[in-house]
């Protein structure tokens, strides 16, 4: 194994890593908002032409730390408070859920906190941490959302599939009734068990799909064609990509046990997904990974597909 392909198996990090807060302390989620810089609010402003006249059924969201923008929203928009937005959360704690980390995304547009579920799974002889992060928005684009996000521990991979029988993101309701709370919770907790449970099964699955090399490459080419009739600039890069997962699913030590399966290329995909370099690392990159991983990578559910398409 060259030095390069060895010290990328050593340098694997958390999607999350180093866009928040550790807030393992918290014994609330408002203390968590608190730990993390988190405890501003919104407020709602009239939004004016550049000649200074209010328009009608729009108001900005404004940010009260620093009074920036965080969306222009309809008028029927309701803001929910980020203390108001996690408080459901804290009647997780009392089934073992502990909060990890806590940050924002876009300047305060997302807001976010991430909390391990107690549980250890132990699938296809891997640990997987399941992980729950529950998300506000203030700029329009969504509710409150809570995602699975199961992580290979050994090595950092995000394997939050996406399910036909198991949802892995959705949404949940706003409400300051404390039964309903109550209620918001028991129902995360039941999903997100469901969601594991079903995640167990399908990995299973996978590792039970045989993928001989030459079965493995085609996919790998499906995923990053390099064929000549490509231009120029874009099959160097496709080039150096396919080598890069090609490292990932034969000389990764952690995939050594795994056998040539689905699962390991399934894994070999999220590997490279969640930690490759890309080829261009753009100011927000960290921020749009995260956000794919959390909502579900789209060339990971591809390989996803192709590994059941053999069963």
């Amino acid at each position: 194994m060259s030095a390069n392909v060895e010290t990328m198996f050593y340098v694997r990090k958390k999607p999350w890593h180093g866009l928040g807060t550790e807030v393992k302390e918290a014994p609330t989620s408002a203390d968590a908002l608190i730990y993390a810089g988190l405890d501003w609010e919104v407020v709602q402003e009239d939004v004016y032409t550049g000649h200074g006249s209010p328009i009608p059924g729009y108001k900005v969201n404004l940010r009260s730390s620093d009074g920036s923008a965080l969306g222009i929203v309809s008028d029927r928009y309701k803001v929910v408070q980020n203390e108001d937005a996690f408080r459901f959360t804290d009647d997780l704690l009392g089934a073992g859920v502990t909060y990890e980390t806590a940050g924002a995304l876009q300047g305060g547009r997302k807001v976010w906190m991430l909390a391990r579920m107690p549980h250890r799974y132990i699938i296809a002889g891997d640990e997987i941490a399941p992980y729950l992060v529950v998300m506000n928005s203030h700029d329009g684009s969504s509710g409150i959302k809570v995602a699975m996000t199961p992580v290979r521990v050994v090595c950092q991979n995000t394997l939050n599939l996406a399910l036909n029988t198991a949802k892995r993101v959705w949404t949940t309701k706003h409400t300051e009734n404390v039964m309903g709370r109550i209620h918001e919770a028991k129902e995360t907790l039941l999903l997100a068990e469901r969601y594991m449970e079903e995640l167990g099964r399908s990995i299973d699955a996978l590792s039970k799909i045989s993928l001989s090399d030459r079965k493995v490459t085609e996919f790998m080419e499906e995923l990053f064609p390099v064929g000549q009739d490509l231009p120029e600039i874009q099959r160097k890069n496709n080039l150096r990509m396919l080598e890069d997962l090609k490292a990932r699913y034969w000389e990764a030590p952690d995939l050594a046990h795994v056998g040539k399966n689905g699962y390991r290329f399934v894994n070999a995909v999220s590997d490279f997904a969640i930690h490759a370099d890309p080829i261009r690392r753009t100011r927000n990159y960290d921020e749009n990974l995260f956000l794919r991983t959390v909502e579900g990578n789209p060339i990971i559910d591809k390989a996803y597909k192709m590994a059941l398409a053999v069963a």
